[in-house]
């Protein structure tokens, strides 16, 4: 594997760590604490863990490599202590033989794949929105202005919508920093879909989107990465990032906006 390939697979990498780092930080201050976000180092990796939002998205290990096969007996110990199942994701660049040997050896598994994609960004640059149908609006999303967004979120990802108040708190804090911006999608006048971008530094993150069910295969998940990349431009970032399913709708439209795979995540369970 090339230098070049390791540095710019250790950006896109670093870019996931800082923007789930930032989006705990700021849940961890809400009502001391309350969802109970906990966060460790170890060497370049970094755990993640909410007790109180269970699933995987906010309760893994991001940053692993050979180089912590002497702390994963701790990293576990992590996880334990939470009554939170551990999981890991290996990229390509830090997956050695020996890394995989420890994961087998104490009962973990290869269950699943996700995929990382970027892209490189000019300051001149104007995102073609010639695909963005006219009936189509976007709007930016403020404190002032977000209750729809758990609502939005928990249809279009399938959550039961006992979660949506939760869901809206969860992110309206996120809102009160410039680091983040919410966008909402209308078709014919009607809420459809939602879009977050992180930024950092000269690095801006694509975050989560969904589409309402009945407005999917419309544009709306396209006319939302192609907004937040405009926004990515106009702020002055070098390069964009973007996770999704492997060979997914969301996949295949950040491709189409330009966005190359950087890698293939292999995710590591416990039987």
């Amino acid at each position: 594997m090339s230098s070049l390939f390791k540095v710019q697979e250790n950006m896109v990498e670093q870019s996931e760590i800082e923007a789930l780092e930032d989006r705990l930080m700021r849940v961890k201050g809400m009502n001391n604490n309350a969802m109970g976000v906990e966060m460790k180092r170890f060497g370049n990796a970094m755990a993640f863990s909410v007790k109180n939002i269970p699933g995987p998205s906010f309760n893994t290990v991001k940053g692993i490599s050979d180089e912590n096969i002497g702390d994963i007996d701790e990293i576990i110990d992590f996880y334990t202590s939470r009554e939170i199942p551990a999981r890991f994701e290996v990229t390509p660049a830090y997956a050695t033989e020996e890394l995989f040997r420890k994961l087998s050896q104490i009962g973990f598994f290869q269950s699943g794949f996700y995929t990382s994609l970027y892209r490189s960004l000019a300051s001149e640059e104007k995102v073609a929105a010639d695909e963005q149908p006219s009936s189509i609006v976007l709007e930016k999303l403020a404190e002032t202005n977000f209750n729809i967004f758990g609502e939005i979120y928990t249809n279009g990802f399938g959550m039961p919508t006992a979660l949506t108040d939760y869901i809206t708190a969860n992110n309206r804090v996120l809102a009160k920093s410039t680091n983040w911006t919410f966008y909402m999608a209308r078709a014919k006048g009607e809420p459809a879909g939602v879009g977050v971008l992180f930024r950092k530094n000269d690095v801006a993150t694509l975050a989560a989107s969904t589409t309402i069910p009945s407005y999917r295969n419309n544009g709306v998940h396209t006319a939302l990465i192609q907004k937040r990349i405009q926004q990515a431009v106009d702020t002055g970032c070098q390069f964009i990032m973007g996770q999704a399913a492997f060979g997914s709708a969301s996949h295949r439209n950040m491709e189409r906006a330009g966005m190359k795979i950087a890698y293939t995540n292999t995710v590591w369970t416990k039987l």
